[in-house]
């Protein structure tokens, strides 16, 4: 199997990205900008977990969503699948665990974007890191192969997450999972351990791999404190075209 052997020239410092003030968070659309948000939530009662009747609606979105994509995404899985192994030795498909709703850990699927050692090499490349802790973000990351980088702006690479959805442990919309633990929680954080995570969500269609995780956390208190159908159907179309569009994506 192929592996990656950093060099002085993969390893040079990339130019810094810009970052947003700290603590700040980014411009959103005004229909789903946190402020808007937050004012509707105020005017129907604050709550920040699902009703039942309200947990029913959004599994029956998901699942049916799931029934007319099911098949289509499928068959993109595969072939995008050959491309990996083509590309890159290793298998094209890897399963990462994931914390999901109330905190229980899941395997999250995603196509294969990088070289099979990322993990390991991730430790020398601590120092390049553009985000603070305990994000992990390199513009220019040496590790990502070229079908991988192809992948990852057309956000293509996280179609097999919709398995995750029919299993239950994902939905369309909700908080991205993340993949440290819940001892790097701090307890404002758990809050978005309320609903079941997302294969997109507020922050992607806002920012994107555009800023920290405490902006993406009040983007997603945002979303889990002021749900509603309406809010779903809005941001699936609006991934739809930052997905088109390529923006933000790394």
């Amino acid at each position: 199997m192929a592996t990656l052997k950093l060099t002085p020239a993969a390893a040079a410092t990339p130019a810094p990205a810009p970052q947003a003030a700290p603590g700040a968070v980014p411009a959103a659309p005004d229909w789903c900008h946190p402020r808007r948000l937050r004012q509707w939530g105020l005017r129907r009662g604050w709550r920040c977990q699902l009703r039942r009747r309200e947990r029913w609606v959004k599994r029956a979105l998901d699942l049916g969503l799931c029934a007319l994509a099911g098949v289509p995404a499928a068959v993109i899985v595969a072939g995008l699948a050959l491309a990996v192994r083509w590309d890159t030795p290793g298998k094209a498909l890897f399963a990462q665990p994931r914390v999901g709703r109330n905190g229980r850990t899941f395997r999250m699927w995603k196509l294969r974007t990088m070289v099979i050692n990322a993990e390991a090499l991730e430790r020398d490349l601590q120092h390049l890191n553009e985000l603070p802790w305990p994000d992990f973000k390199i513009s220019n990351d040496p590790r990502v192969t070229r079908v991988g980088r192809w992948l990852r702006r057309t956000s293509l690479d996280e179609l097999p997450q919709i398995w995750n959805i029919v299993r239950g442990e994902m939905s369309w919309v909700g908080p991205r999972p993340t993949s440290f633990g819940l001892e790097r929680y701090e307890l404002w954080h758990t809050e978005r351990l309320a609903t079941p995570p997302g294969l997109t969500g507020l922050w992607q269609i806002v920012a994107r791999a555009e800023c920290d995780f405490d902006q993406r956390l009040r983007l997603d208190l945002a979303y889990v404190r002021n749900w509603r159908l309406g809010l779903d159907l809005a941001i699936l179309a609006a991934t739809v075209r930052a997905v088109l569009q390529q923006r933000g994506a790394k």
